[in-house]
């Protein structure tokens, strides 16, 4: 019967468009890429003249040249490899830490019910941006620290509660079997729960890595000087200041649109997440889906 049911002619037209507008979609998705790509190797005059659409013009690699001679660019790159690493480790560690003792029940954690919901009202209301840079630059002095990109966004309560409600949805014989065993709390987390849990793992150091990476104001804020500043805050400043385009004004690199270097930048941005997100699409879109379910 449902042999049948994909065979009719309803179906076949259903799918034959279903797969158009999908197909239309990813090109919609994937053209302003290629479009920055193409403006990133173009030249000059073409991009200044708004000549370049999908193909490049008089193929130019003075903005990645002009880029990856900089040493300001290598010592941003540096700092937010530096804090995308660490972030995300401390992350993941705390989401850890604390999901597995909320996914527990009340009778195992008492005033579990308490702590989810100083956990929600911390999600929906923040402290704002002045007590928070308050606390930060002047209370715990970590101004111009890669500590100060670190830890105020250690612990995220979305991530948290993913996890928790991911772990709830673990057997619990597993637990009682580990329990009869003489299985302390420590090593349930470690042995057991933990290697049950690779893809909602998997998912958090995804997002956590997406977060640090992508990250621009608090580098602006917590950094008085560039030097200080992470790859995304150093990007976004970067044309501003009249001091990095002194080289292509003194006639060092005439050949270089301001675009074509804006669009550069943009493309080496992308560039890690490009690299990553395909080999762990899958874990991240289960671990979304699992996580996503009310425990």
């Amino acid at each position: 019967m449902d042999k049948f049911k994909y065979d009719t002619t309803g179906y076949k037209i259903f799918t034959v468009c279903n797969y158009i507008i999908l197909t239309l979609l990813g090109l919609l998705c994937l053209f302003p890429i290629i479009h920055v790509l193409a403006v990133s190797l173009s030249g000059k005059g073409y991009v200044e003249a708004n000549l370049v659409t999908f193909l490049p013009k008089q193929i130019n690699f003075q903005s990645y040249k002009y880029i990856f001679t900089n040493t300001a660019f290598w010592r941003a790159l540096l700092r937010s490899i530096e804090r995308t690493v660490l972030g995300t480790i401390i992350t993941t560690f705390f989401t850890i830490l604390l999901a597995y003792p909320l996914s527990k029940d009340s009778n195992i954690f008492r005033f579990r019910f308490i702590y989810m919901g100083l956990l929600i009202v911390a999600m929906l209301f923040s402290g704002g941006l002045v007590p928070t840079y308050i606390l930060v630059a002047n209370t715990l002095h970590l101004k111009d620290t890669l500590w100060a990109l670190i830890l105020p966004g250690s612990v995220q309560v979305f991530l948290v509660i993913m996890m928790m409600n991911f772990m709830r949805q673990l057997p619990k014989s597993i637990e009682e079997a580990a329990y009869i065993d003489g299985a302390d709390h420590f090593a349930m987390l470690t042995m057991i729960t933990i290697p049950c849990s690779t893809t909602i793992i998997l998912t958090v150091i995804m997002f956590s890595f997406m977060n640090q990476w992508n990250s621009w104001f608090d580098g602006l804020i917590y950094s008085s000087q560039p030097q200080y500043y992470p790859l995304q805050t150093y990007l976004q400043q970067f044309l501003k200041v009249e001091d990095n385009l002194s080289g292509m004004q003194q006639g060092l690199y005439t050949e270089i649109s301001e675009n074509s270097l804006a669009c550069a930048n943009i493309i080496i941005i992308m560039l890690p997440i490009a690299l990553i997100y395909p080999k762990i699409q899958k874990y991240f879109i289960k671990g979304i889906t699992l996580g996503s379910v009310k425990g």
